[in-house]
């Protein structure tokens, strides 16, 4: 549960195994579960998921995320050996410990279907996505032909239109809205002439 496990751990801390990771490539969406984690952003929250991690023995962490869990990251390794230090000044490890995970190394992937990180041809995340969008494009628009029907889909993209774009280009929509070119005045009269 990313950052939410971490913090809470006990039995959201498990090894992977062969036999946990095997016929998991085709599901879509995250096997291993995502949350927004509020705790997370305090320090308190920080102090919990590293002594959750030190007690595991954790010192390795691979981030796969979009900006708030990437920036999540780089301010637990900052805060690392300061984390370590409370932990011991609270006597909640030692300082054999402390000395024994004193590195955090982490990895962060850019996990966002946006596919607006700088650098990356497609972020993980943004493929799978496109292909949902068609299928679904692919299943109502034999509806929408056969009812004369306008449908109206809604797909994720919180501030980029990527997702938008793209599928609106290869399903020949006649109507697109993106959070980069906002609509101009009187777009609904022209939005009905086109339809």
């Amino acid at each position: 549960q990313g950052y939410e496990g971490l913090v809470e751990g006990g039995d959201n801390i498990k090894q992977a195994n062969w036999l946990s990771v095997s016929n998991i490539i085709q599901l879509g969406g995250t096997v291993i579960g995502s949350a927004r984690c509020k705790a997370f952003t305090t320090r308190a929250g920080r102090l919990r998921a590293a002594r959750n991690l030190v007690e595991h023995g954790i010192t390795n962490l691979c981030v796969i995320g979009g900006d708030g869990s990437l920036t999540g990251a780089d301010i637990f390794r900052s805060e690392w050996a300061g984390l370590l230090e409370e932990l011991v000044r609270d006597g909640q490890i030692s300082e054999e410990v402390a000395r024994e995970n004193c590195r955090l190394n982490i990895v962060g992937l850019v996990g966002s279907i946006d596919n607006d990180f700088c650098g990356t041809d497609m972020t993980i995340g943004t493929d799978s996505a496109l292909h949902r969008i068609m299928e679904v494009i692919d299943a109502i628009t034999t509806t929408a032909q056969s009812h004369q029907r306008t449908f109206v889909l809604e797909v994720m993209g919180r501030h980029c239109g990527y997702l938008a774009l793209v599928s609106g280009l290869a399903s020949g929509a006649d109507w697109l809205f993106i959070p980069e070119s906002p609509p101009e005045d009187g777009w609904e009269g022209l939005m009905c002439e086109r339809v």
